[in-house]
């Protein structure tokens, strides 16, 4: 036992440091290319929807540049814009403000999590879409977020930090939920000092601004219906959400109001619950999603709170630990479009992730409590366990959008795709292999044939992989794992060389003769190149993907299937996707032997990771029977 401690400790102090280091460059070129993004704009893009009383006193708030927040905000911007003007200061200043939530949330956090969280929660705040897309807005509700949750986790110590909520309540007035909380954990003096800086703050904005704090407090009932386009995605509160369904008029404000109470009293309801139980973080983290959902035009940044309802655990076994912070994470880093498909009946849910995710945390989730005997040991689940079904098809789908993107991102120009292709096409002359050109005339002179092969080259190469996957996913668990690493390693290695060597496919090399039989004559002028072409990058040929994934199939099924005619057609798979390739004029032939390459090195990485996990776990098994763990340890679900 002591042995496997050692052996274990010593890996551990070897693998942090490298993980560390690897965590704050990776922040580091996070904030660097966010810099740079602003920095490469043109001078009057870098601070865009200015209001215009920022150069004219004179002018209102409230009807003239379409600004929505409180009058105190305004004060807070006209200072903030005075200071940094429209450059790098002003993006500096938003920056700082979310890293400065990565910095107090993780003050709350154990120590031994500190030093890994504070540079993870760094990298996600500065890259998540409610910073980056609103870096150069003329807004600054971010600084709310820090404001009241240093003041919340300053209060358990010193009193006066429910000043700091008071002030952020006065640029959000939804987030007075915190005077509730306090009151039901017992302090009142807080309770009453938030809502006294509250109320100190707005009067001397309505003593500075008097006209435009009665617009905004008494016209239009503390800022409801001020946001110029309350429907828009950007806005996840419940309101905006029956916006975008249709709903409108004063049927949809009844709602609006009662689901927003219902949702608020569960919110203030489970967070004293988690205060009392010492997770103060995650307790303020439920309340700032609940300000979000319920205030009528809630502003992108207020998202962040999502973030912080990390602290929480979610789950019995290991497996099903990582769904919900992985479900966060991609909320905040990836458009709703990109987690769902694009069809028309999922889009209500494709607009309002972020919601979606703040309703779950606020009042589906059980949270686990400290004292659970599942919080420092979840049941094991094991390599060879079934994964949690939501969280693969997430991952599934977020990897083909990654694939996609990367897939498009990484094209060469024409010069050089082109030089590429004549390139391969000596190759092979020289390998006596350049049957490319007689098999695509054959096919294109076969019109059934032709036809037929466009269908398998567009469905074949998602359905087959997929299908394989589910199949292993529902009778082979384990074996699911290896195959589904082994084709992430493979694609992964596929886009490398989409990156590295772009390559023009013998239907877009010009004067070779070739035909597209998908898409018929290719006008080279046209930067669409087609139907087909102008949805995809049409210089991604090496090395075949399609060839790659084939290969992928027919290996698994040789492994795995239980019938012996059923392994046999398994490579038939990748032999009639090497002559689709060639025949439709998509590949060449050295593009499938760049696909079965991939393959090999997929298999052989996801296999030098497999053993590693493999070994792991055996010394995490040892040491815990050693322990007598498994006589404390929660039966496997």
């Amino acid at each position: 036992m002591a042995e496997t401690e050692i052996a274990r400790g010593g890996r551990a102090s070897r693998v942090r440091p490298v993980v560390l280091c690897a965590l704050w460059l990776l922040a580091a070129a996070v904030v660097v290319h966010r810099l740079a993004a602003v920095l490469g704009l043109p001078g009057g893009e870098r601070l865009t929807g200015r209001p215009a009383w920022l150069d004219d006193d004179g002018l209102p708030l409230h009807d003239a540049g379409g600004f929505s927040g409180t009058p105190a905000a305004a004060l807070l911007l006209k200072a903030v814009t005075a200071v940094t003007g429209e450059g790098a200061a002003w993006a500096c200043a938003v920056l700082l403000a979310a890293v400065a939530v990565a910095v107090i949330a993780c003050r709350a956090l154990p120590a031994a999590q500190r030093t890994w969280a504070l540079p993870a929660g760094i990298a996600l705040l500065v890259a998540a879409i409610p910073v980056r897309e609103t870096v150069t807005e003329a807004r600054l509700d971010i600084v709310a977020v820090p404001l009241a949750l240093a003041g919340w986790l300053l209060a358990a110590r010193r009193p006066y930090g429910a000043a700091f909520i008071g002030a952020a309540a006065a640029l959000q007035p939804a987030l007075l939920l915190f005077a509730p909380l306090f009151l039901l954990t017992g302090r009142r003096n807080a309770a009453v000092l938030t809502a006294g800086t509250f109320a100190a703050v707005t009067a001397a904005a309505w003593a500075l601004l008097p006209g435009d704090s009665a617009t905004f407090w008494l016209h239009h009932l503390a800022g409801a219906g001020l946001e110029p386009a309350p429907d828009d995605t950007a806005n996840q509160s419940l309101h905006g959400a029956l916006l975008r369904l249709g709903l409108s008029g004063p049927g949809e404000i009844v709602l609006f109001t009662a689901l927003a109470a219902a949702v608020c009293a569960l919110a203030l309801r489970r967070a004293a619950r988690y205060t009392t139980d010492g997770q103060p973080l995650l307790a303020a983290a439920l309340i700032g999603c609940a300000a979000l959902a319920a205030t009528p035009a809630a502003p992108q940044q207020a998202q962040l709170w999502l973030a912080l309802a990390l602290a929480g655990q979610v789950g019995r076994r290991t497996a099903d630990r990582p769904m919900w912070p992985v479900f966060v994470v991609l909320a905040l880093l990836v458009p709703g479009d990109a987690l769902l498909p694009k069809m028309d009946s999922l889009a209500v849910f494709a607009d309002n992730i972020p919601l979606i995710c703040v309703l779950l945390a606020t009042c589906v989730l059980r949270f686990l409590h400290r004292d659970s005997e599942l919080w420092s040991h979840p049941a094991r689940a094991g390599l060879a366990s079934r994964p949690n079904l939501l969280l693969e098809l997430a991952l599934i789908r977020v990897g083909y959008w990654a694939y996609s993107y990367v897939r498009g991102y990484v094209r060469g120009d024409r010069e050089t795709v082109e030089a590429h292709g004549h390139q391969i096409l000596d190759i092979e002359r020289f390998l006596r292999i350049d049957i490319e050109h007689a098999v695509n005339h054959f096919v294109a002179d076969r019109p059934w044939l032709a036809d037929t092969m466009d269908v398998y080259y567009g469905t074949f190469h998602f359905a087959v992989p997929l299908t394989i996957l589910g199949w292993l996913l529902v009778r082979h668990p384990g074996a699911y794992r290896r195959a589904r690493r082994a084709l992430a390693f493979t694609t992964l290695f596929g886009l490398a060389g989409f990156w590295l060597y772009p390559l023009a496919p013998p239907r877009l090399m010009p004067g070779l003769g070739y035909i597209d039989t998908a898409n018929g004559p290719q006008d080279l002028d046209d930067p669409r190149f087609g139907a087909l072409t102008g949805v995809t990058n049409p210089y991604a040929a090496m090395p075949s993907l399609h060839v790659g994934w084939s290969l992928w199939c027919a290996l698994v099924l040789w492994r795995y299937a239980p019938y012996a005619w059923l392994r046999v057609l398994g490579f038939v798979y990748p032999a009639a996707t090497t002559l689709v390739i060639v025949g439709t004029a998509n590949h060449y032939l050295l593009d499938a032997a760049g696909g079965v390459l991939v393959v090999v090195l997929g298999f052989a990485t996801s296999r030098a990771i497999g053993r590693a996990l493999a070994a792991r776990e055996m010394a995490t098994g040892a040491a815990e029977r050693a322990d007598g763990g498994e006589d404390r340890l929660p039966a496997r679900a």
